[in-house]
């Protein structure tokens, strides 16, 4: 790591990754996409994975178009205790392949500030897109714009790549406890 020794302030657009098996990556995600349309940024948000389901993100941000825009590019979840078994697992990697185009775009063609691709580590684990995939996603990234990555299990090469990695540890949880997910708490 290399520090400025004359006290000059360098912008870079960042690389920020959050992780970890516990609650509040999208949250952390969603909270510096707002804080960037707050200081006028343009910002897209690519949602992998979470599919159809109505979120509060979703609702809320409605207003704030065209500045921030949230994307769906998934046909919900993958794992096979939450996995609707009506979808098969094609349309999954369809859907991911299609949230690839678009981050894509909105990474070097869009106007956007900041581009956070939510739930893009959950897809490559589930090996609906590949690892090389999202490292080109990065290479291709312009030098001012924040690329924002989230989702468990971050692999060590994107943990390499990346400028800023949290990692959001579980201590406990309500669904330990037998408490459903919360309406505005997690989606």
């Amino acid at each position: 790591m290399t520090h400025n020794t004359r006290g000059e302030k360098r912008r870079k657009g960042l690389v920020i990754v959050f992780t970890g098996d516990g609650k509040g990556k999208t949250t952390a995600a969603m909270g510096l996409a707002l804080r960037a349309t707050g200081n006028g940024m343009r910002v897209r948000v690519i949602q992998f994975i979470k599919g159809a389901w109505k979120t509060g993100e979703v609702e809320a941000v409605k207003p704030l178009a065209p500045l921030f825009e949230i994307v769906r590019a998934g046909r919900g979840f993958t794992i096979e205790r939450l996995r609707d078994p009506r979808i098969p697992m094609a349309e999954h990697v369809a859907a991911a392949q299609a949230g690839l185009v678009e981050a894509r775009e909105a990474i070097t063609a869009g106007p956007f500030d900041v581009v956070v691709l939510d739930e893009i580590l959950g897809a490559i684990k589930a090996e609906l897109v590949s690892l090389q995939d999202v490292l080109d996603l990065i290479a291709a990234k312009p030098a001012m714009q924040h690329l924002v990555l989230t989702g468990r299990d971050a692999p060590p090469a994107l943990v390499e790549r990346a400028d800023l990695v949290t990692e959001m540890r579980l201590v406990k949880h309500p669904f330990q406890q037998g408490i459903v997910a919360q309406r505005g708490v997690e989606f």
